[in-house]
């Protein structure tokens, strides 16, 4: 096998939660071009199916399973359906989550534990449900984390300390499902999506290029190529690591204010 035929995914399938649209997209089409089979989960029914039509014109096989990753039936669902239509699962990669930035004072006990459960419990929760079909396979996980999980910023409280639990799941479940399954994370900066574009103007948007070391935010595929070789042979002595895909941060870079007074 030639060196690049180690980023190949051939006969292989994957699960990619938040499938729909921005990174979870993204890594579907990156997987589907290098020979993969993808089972998309998200939400919405019709993101899932233009991405389909994407990876089908490849030649690829693309399931559409629309799921709330965080009702447990509907995430055992989504694995017994993949199993059963695609006849094995050789990755996951758990992209769903997120939570706006909001200061600790205005985030009630319920949004902190909604973000640690959407970022964190659906993740242990799909990849648990699928550690089977994976070590059969000698498969892998890749966690979408963020940057955020290792540098304390203001309004950081509930999504910053649920990507920090992810980043160390990943640590512990690579552990524990060693040597047959390899678990790894990215650790993603801010990156061109649907859902940063919410806050985004042209003024936010330059403080922000101006604060990333490399002088850009990220694009989709920029994390998507990280997935990829995540998942690939390529990284096949690669286990319980957080690959940082972040232009270089070492904090956000998002200036968020202090609770009591100032910015940070």
């Amino acid at each position: 096998m030639g060196i690049l035929d180690k980023f190949r995914l051939d006969g292989q399938v994957a699960i990619v939660t938040g499938a729909g649209k921005g990174i979870g997209a993204g890594t579907a089409r990156a997987f589907a071009e290098a020979g993969a089979d993808l089972v998309l989960a998200a939400r919405t029914g019709a993101d899932l199916e233009a991405v389909a039509e994407d990876i089908r014109a490849m030649g690829r096989r693309a399931l559409c399973c629309p799921t709330d990753v965080t009702e447990a039936e509907q995430v055992e669902a989504l694995v017994e359906q993949a199993a059963a239509e695609m006849g094995r699962i050789d990755t996951v990669v758990n992209n769903a989550g997120g939570f706006p930035p909001k200061p600790a004072l205005a985030t009630s006990t319920e949004e902190f534990e909604s973000a640690f459960r959407f970022n964190v419990g659906t993740a242990f929760r799909l990849s648990t449900l699928c550690a089977e079909q994976l070590a059969e396979h000698g498969g892998s996980v890749v966690n979408i984390s963020s940057v955020a999980g290792a540098a304390p910023a203001p309004c950081f409280a509930a999504y910053g300390t649920a990507k920090a639990a992810l980043t160390f799941l990943t640590r512990q479940l690579a552990q524990e499902f060693a040597p047959r399954i390899r678990v790894n994370a990215i650790a993603v900066g801010s990156t061109k999506t649907d859902a940063l574009n919410t806050v985004l103007n042209d003024e936010i948007e330059q403080a922000m290029i101006e604060l990333t070391p490399m002088g850009r935010l990220g694009e989709v595929e920029d994390v998507a190529l990280g997935a990829l070789y995540l998942a690939s042979p390529a990284a096949s002595y690669v286990t319980g690591e957080v690959l940082a895909v972040n232009g270089g941060l070492e904090r956000t870079n998002m200036m968020m204010p202090r609770a009591f007074g100032g910015v940070g």
